[in-house]
């Protein structure tokens, strides 16, 4: 479903949105089912958790970078409606997909719980910009229903964190410059919502993971950042050293010369393409359709 203008304006006063149905009742459906492709499903991890011990190494043990061997989960990740909002919010249709991963989140398998930062430290060498169009724009499509008991991610609107200064204070030991705990408790709010809902937010935002409450609890994310091309201090991954991973092919074979363009795939037009790039490019990938690009 489209995301109306009114949640691209709170997107830029308030520094994030929610929004419910984000996900057709199809889509939803086909990514939940390839989520077991990757992870255990609750009630098999809550039955032995000990069958699952790397989910337990570490707060981030339940990321998995893209591609995936489904094309469901990787077509969320340049859904057209998630394109549409990037390209509004970051004022250009020349969009870079700079990181896709997945994320899974189980009740007692580590402390989730975690003091408010802000994610641009590792997005970008240097720090925001605060005038508009904004230079980054995360996203998460939630893959399951997340109430309060599920550990869902507080956000600090912006009006409450701009007082808190990019870069540490002179004896700060954190290079996030994160805030006493409990700081923002009457401000944060909470990213929950049923199945299917999107939450964007910039990069400049506070924001923090919290301690999951529920016995059986169980979350999964699919998380999409974008820019638009040109700047050369953003970025998280280089595709390139991706593209022999399973799912890789496929993406290519199905996806439009738009959505491979998020890639970083040379466009329609480009100098790259000639007969013997064409015909080579053709060998690699025999599924796809290169027609646009002769």
């Amino acid at each position: 479903m489209r995301v109306p203008d009114r949640c691209v304006v709170d997107l830029r006063d308030r520094g994030y949105l929610i929004f419910e149905g984000f996900l057709e009742a199809d889509e939803l459906a086909a990514a939940q089912d390839a989520l077991w492709l990757h992870y255990p499903r609750p009630e098999e991890y809550f039955a032995d958790p000990a069958a699952h011990a790397w989910l337990a190494t570490s707060q981030w043990a339940g990321l998995i970078r893209a591609p995936w061997p489904s094309w469901s989960l990787n077509r969320l990740a340049f859904h057209p409606e998630l394109l549409d909002l990037a390209e509004r919010f970051l004022g250009s249709a020349d969009l870079r997909l700079y990181e896709a991963e997945l994320w899974a989140k189980y009740a007692g398998a580590v402390d989730y719980d975690q003091r408010h930062h802000r994610d641009f430290v590792n997005h970008s060498l240097v720090v925001p910009k605060r005038a508009h169009p904004a230079t980054q724009l995360l996203t998460w499509i939630l893959l399951s229903d997340v109430g309060d008991e599920d550990g869902p991610t507080k956000i600090v609107p912006l009006s409450a964190g701009e007082s808190v200064p990019y870069w540490p204070i002179p004896g700060d030991h954190d290079i996030t410059n994160d805030p006493p705990g409990g700081m923002f408790a009457e401000e944060e709010a909470s990213m929950t919502g049923p199945a299917g809902t999107l939450f964007a937010f910039r990069s400049d935002v506070l924001h923090r993971g919290s301690r999951m409450t529920g016995e059986r609890s169980a979350r999964f994310a699919l998380l999409a950042d974008y820019d638009a091309w040109g700047p050369r201090w953003t970025g998280r991954v280089a595709w390139a050293e991706r593209a022999t991973q399973p799912g890789w092919s496929e993406i290519v074979e199905l996806a439009t010369p738009r959505e491979r363009s998020v890639f970083g795939w040379p466009a329609p037009g480009d100098p790259y393409w000639d007969e013997q790039t064409l015909a080579d490019t053709q060998t690699r990938y025999p599924g796809a359709d290169l027609t646009p690009y002769h």
